[in-house]
């Protein structure tokens, strides 16, 4: 891979008009197996579509709707923007119509995996939700897991990661882009982002271990990066809360999202211990005790 700004994305503005926001596809990508559609509907709007070759998780941004899929009607949806609370999500597997309704001004992300095996459709509630305080210090983030490996899905697998206010996230840098298990699975990888409040920014760098590509990008608000191969990082400015929502997929034998970190930088992992986020629940729970007020707005 060479330098290629093609790589960052950026949201279509629909000037608060219902439509994609972005769309991305296997074939857009340059890649197998991986897709994001997020799109926004109008209050009272229907929406269908179809999974087609695909399994999906319907996994709502903001507000609520309804979708009906195989003979069923799911409510998905509460918080109001992702910084609300945790989410919901619907899996529907292959080949399967489903019409989405927003009972409310909603942005939903549709991510994707091509597949070859169909399982079950899954409503998945705030409470199914894993959470996890990972990292320490200024690298602690919270992760909230959507559709883990140990879901029963084919392949696809989705994340949302919360960086508090000047905090770094994928930390140490890492890749997933060679298979070799144990130590490291090969996915391809979408980030969607969020920047709250929504002036603010953050930095992305992806690079290669041979210097083929070493790029660190501007993210503000509703960017996108595809990641192919290579380390990753992700910090986000003083005074401003980062999201990503990450879509993975890829072809290993066993449901792993297993990395490998940048060798140069893993011996910080040593420096952390659980002690060091003791009582904190959520990335609003590390802001508070990391940063106190500095960076806050009344």
């Amino acid at each position: 891979m060479t330098s290629d700004t093609s790589l960052l994305l950026k949201s279509q503005g629909l000037d608060g008009r219902g439509g994609d926001l972005l769309s991305v596809t296997p074939e857009t990508a340059g890649w197998s197996y991986t897709g994001l559609q997020v799109r926004r509907l109008d209050s009272g709007e229907t929406w269908s579509n179809a999974t087609g070759p695909n399994e999906v998780a319907l996994v709502p941004l903001g507000g609520r709707c309804l979708v009906t899929a195989l003979g069923q009607t799911w409510n998905l949806g509460q918080r109001r923007t992702v910084f609300d609370g945790q989410p919901w999500a619907l899996y529907l597997p292959r080949r399967t119509e489903y019409q989405i309704t927003a009972e409310e001004p909603l942005e939903i992300a549709v991510c994707r995996a091509r597949a070859e095996e169909d399982h079950e459709p899954v409503l998945i509630r705030p409470e199914d939700v894993q959470v996890e305080i990972r990292g320490a210090g200024n690298a602690a983030r919270q992760i909230n897991h959507i559709i883990k490996p140990e879901f029963s899905a084919h392949r696809l697998l989705v994340v949302e990661v919360f960086t508090p206010s000047g905090n770094w996230s994928s930390y140490p840098p890492h890749k997933h882009d060679v298979s070799a298990l144990p130590a490291e699975a090969d996915l391809e990888e979408i980030y969607y982002y969020r920047i709250h409040p929504d002036d603010g920014f953050a930095f992305q760098r992806l690079y290669t271990a041979d210097g083929r590509t070493d790029e660190a990008w501007v993210i503000r608000d509703g960017d996108t990066l595809l990641v192919p191969e290579g380390y990753h990082v992700f910090a986000v400015a003083h005074g401003y809360t980062g999201y990503y929502l990450n879509v993975l997929a890829g072809n290993e034998a066993i449901r792993t999202m297993q990395p490998s970190d940048d060798p140069v930088y893993s011996w910080v992992r040593n420096t952390w211990t659980e002690e060091m986020n003791e009582g904190a629940r959520s990335w609003r729970d590390i802001d508070e005790r990391v940063n106190r007020q500095a960076g806050w707005r009344d």
